[in-house]
């Protein structure tokens, strides 16, 4: 429920704040105070456009706030934006400068479109626009949906989604076949990498030991004298014949000379001991490096086959990466992509045969969801007629048609369309076509008096409901907002006594002028301002006798003939 609205500098209104309650409220004034600015508010609230237009003249910006009671889902939804909740209520605003608009919920601001549907699914705006929506097969069709209750809604969701996922795989299908020709060129080309790279049979590292191998191969005789040097340093030149000193001799000299006096002082021992350790480690790198001896030999025929592998290897690396290893990466990685390329015309088998399935699922709901919608536009016309009745066009006719075996569309095959007829005689037509704007408001009415049972808690904004009507029609119209009132709560813009006599609260936009600045506010009336009000309204006269008294008669009435037609 909306408890509080704020407007500050918007149009003709410097500052009004209405404290709203449940049950039928009416606004009220002259023409030009200023009445619409009321639902134009709730309008920003709810996503409409702004521009500098709205802003009062000489003012930096125009602000309205709005305050809603919250419910468990609101309280989630607020939660997930983090905005504050305060004793129960929500605050919600629109910010509009000359430059731009924002948007907050509880103190956060959030997107436009967010703003909006935080309070589109509890408030809804009647206007004219929504009037002329009214004739339109989209705007009649929900109307029909949203009498069907929850056995239609349920229908429409299953439909709704079968139709989803007729449109997924259709599309998925449908560009997998597009794509056939592109598919089988980029298979050809990995089918072709990957056999010029299983023909080379590459293996992890091979590139980078092949090129060691290859310096080793190319510094064999620079190898070989240094090696050659190191060993006869260690062990000494069998190829000289001479007794030059060489390290292995040497240490075992010393090992022998210590030995040879351990027996005078062992504190010599542990000496001789690391020396004679030191001559096996020397004795171990001298067979080690005449071993390496050995096997350094020049292989040119080694060395040509190297340099022939390389050049393959080469081959690959420029065509498939930097390295062997990122060529065997791109070879697991083209292989997947090969198969899933593969794949593509399974997936086509597949998804054709599974839209069979899903589209004859479709045609059922399709048909399940136009009975329901049959069975509640008779019902739902039984009661609609029955509340133009009680406004005055006893005789009126309407009817929704449900016409099935369109093309699928995303609420199903119908097309439905609202007949409508006031007078005996007169066969039924588009109600868009052969009902007057007076008509068209009362229509609008009965629907909304008609689906409010199941709208407990939503608020509804009528603006200008009674266009086009007086008199005892006016009355009727004021009496079924009421009613309507009783399950919702009402806010009514009207310029017609009859209707805001039954209202529960009354408020008047009321204007000053200092030849130079139009101002507007907007005050509750009561008592005697009420009954002054209402007869400004009637006879365009404050304060005569007759008027005051017919207000008076009219606010009894009114009190009265709510509870009396309860039926």
């Amino acid at each position: 429920m909306l408890t509080e609205l704020r407007i500050a500098h918007l149009g003709v209104i410097d500052e009004a704040l209405v404290e709203f309650g449940p049950g039928f409220t009416a606004v009220t004034g002259e023409t030009g105070a200023g009445k619409t600015m009321v639902v134009s508010s709730l309008g920003l609230l709810l996503g409409d456009k702004a521009g500098a237009r709205l802003i009062r003249h000489g003012s930096p910006r125009a602000v309205v706030e709005g305050r809603i009671s919250v419910d468990a889902d609101l309280a989630a939804a607020a939660a997930d934006l983090g905005a504050e909740i305060e004793d129960g209520e929500l605050l919600l605003s629109r910010v509009v400068t000359p430059n731009r608009t924002r948007a907050l919920a509880g103190g956060v601001q959030v997107p436009l479109g967010t703003l909006g549907s935080l309070l589109g699914e509890r408030v809804t705006i009647h206007g004219q626009a929504e009037q002329l929506r009214l004739g339109t097969p989209e705007r009649q069709r929900e109307v029909l949906d949203a009498s069907g209750g929850p056995d239609l809604a349920a229908a429409l969701a299953a439909y709704s989604e079968l139709h989803a996922a007729v449109r997924a795989q259709t599309a998925e299908r449908d560009t997998l076949v597009a794509q056939a020709a592109e598919r089988a060129r980029e298979s050809a080309l990995l089918a072709f990498g990957l056999d010029e790279i299983a023909r080379a049979d590459p293996q992890p590292g091979e590139d980078a030991a092949l090129r060691a191998e290859a310096r080793r191969l190319q510094a064999a005789d620079d190898l070989r004298a240094a090696a050659r040097a190191a060993l006869v340093a260690l062990s000494g030149d069998d190829e000289a014949y001479d007794d030059a000193p060489h390290a292995l001799a040497l240490v075992t000299a010393a090992r022998r000379a210590l030995e040879g006096i351990t027996a005078d002082d062992p504190a010599v021992a542990p000496i001789a001991e690391g020396i004679a350790e030191a001559g096996f480690l020397l004795a171990d790198a001298a067979g080690e490096l005449a071993s390496y001896l050995a096997g350094l030999d020049a292989d040119p025929a080694r060395l040509e086959w190297i340099a022939g592998r390389l050049a393959e290897l080469q081959g690959l690396t420029r065509r498939y990466g930097p390295d062997v290893d990122a060529v065997l990466e791109w070879a697991d990685t083209a292989a997947a992509r090969a198969a899933e390329l593969a794949g593509g015309d399974d997936r086509v088998a597949e998804l054709t045969e599974s839209l069979v399935a899903l589209v004859d699922a479709r045609a059922e709901a399709a048909e399940r969801l136009s009975a329901l919608r049959r069975a509640a536009a008779g019902e739902l016309r039984r009661r609609v007629e029955a509340e133009l009745a009680a406004l005055a066009m006893p005789h009126a006719r309407l009817s929704f048609e449900v016409t099935p075996g369109q093309a699928p569309g995303p609420f199903g095959t119908d097309h439905v369309q609202l007949l409508f007829s006031a007078n005996p005689g007169s066969a039924p037509a588009p109600l868009a076509r052969v009902a007057s704007g007076g008509e068209l408001s009362r229509v609008r009415l009965a629907l909304e008096v008609v689906l409010a049972a199941g709208s407990a808690g939503h608020t509804f904004v009528f603006d200008e409901v009674d266009a086009g009507v007086g008199g005892a029609v006016a009355l009727e119209i004021g009496r079924r907002l009421a009613l309507l009132a009783r399950h919702a709560q009402v806010i009514v813009v009207t310029h017609l006594a009859q209707v805001a006599a039954f209202a529960d609260r009354h408020f008047v936009v009321h204007k000053a002028d200092d030849g130079q600045v139009t101002t507007s506010g907007v005050r509750e009336v009561t008592g005697e301002a009420r009954v002054a009000e209402l007869a400004r309204m009637m006879a365009g006269l404050e304060g005569t006798v007759a008027a005051q008294a017919h207000a008076e008669e009219l606010l009894r009435a009114a009190r009265a003939a709510p509870a009396a037609s309860a039926g």
